[in-house]
């Protein structure tokens, strides 16, 4: 982190599932943050991660939230769906960020942001605590979303599986088959007989 400069940090939730958005959120943190539970969300309890939330949102300089369709993932793929998600929470941040810290590897450039105004950071959730709070953001607005979703479609069991490809969650598809919220694009070897035709 440089003196001065406003930084955002960026990550997603949600990449992996077959079903449901992914979550992308950005984040800047006042220089000073430090909580002691801030660790990439992966590492964090459920509990710790609903802690945390309402904290990082009232400390935040600024913050946002995007969500990305399951059809725009068919579109994109969920790579370029994930950066896209990120682009659109930065683009709400206000203040403007001068400089972005992005979680992963792959990134592009848009508007203000062209290369040398960002930096991909493989773990960067484990290293620079806004990437940590944006991912503790994706992920909690994400398991809400799911839990939502799963009142609709009880069957899937997204309040627990949130939409990975569990054991139960492939049954219920061989079962139910597919819904609008069912990335089409996702193919398990378990599922290749005959669904995706």
């Amino acid at each position: 982190m440089e003196a001065g400069r406003l930084e955002a940090g960026c990550d997603e939730a949600g990449r992996g599932p077959l079903a449901g958005p992914v979550f992308c959120a950005a984040v800047i943190l006042p220089p000073d943050f430090h909580h002691p539970l801030l660790n990439d969300s992966k590492q964090m309890t459920p509990r710790q991660r609903e802690e945390l939330r309402p904290i990082i949102e009232a400390q935040a300089v600024a913050w946002a939230v995007e969500e990305v369709s399951a059809s725009e993932i068919d579109k994109l793929n969920i790579l370029w769906a994930s950066v896209t998600g990120m682009q659109r929470a930065v683009l709400r941040l206000d203040p403007a960020p001068e400089f972005l810290l992005i979680d992963g590897n792959k990134f592009r450039p848009f508007g203000r942001y062209g290369f040398g105004s960002y930096r991909t950071v493989v773990h960067g959730d484990a290293t620079f605590a806004s990437i940590a709070a944006a991912s503790v953001l994706a992920k909690t607005y994400r398991d809400d979303f799911m839990r939502q979703l799963a009142l609709e479609y009880p069957q899937y069991g997204w309040d627990r599986n949130m939409g990975y490809p569990t054991a139960e969650h492939i049954e219920a598809i061989r079962q139910y088959g597919f819904t609008p919220w069912h990335r089409k694009s996702f193919h398990v070897k378990e599922l290749e007989a005959g669904l995706f035709d």
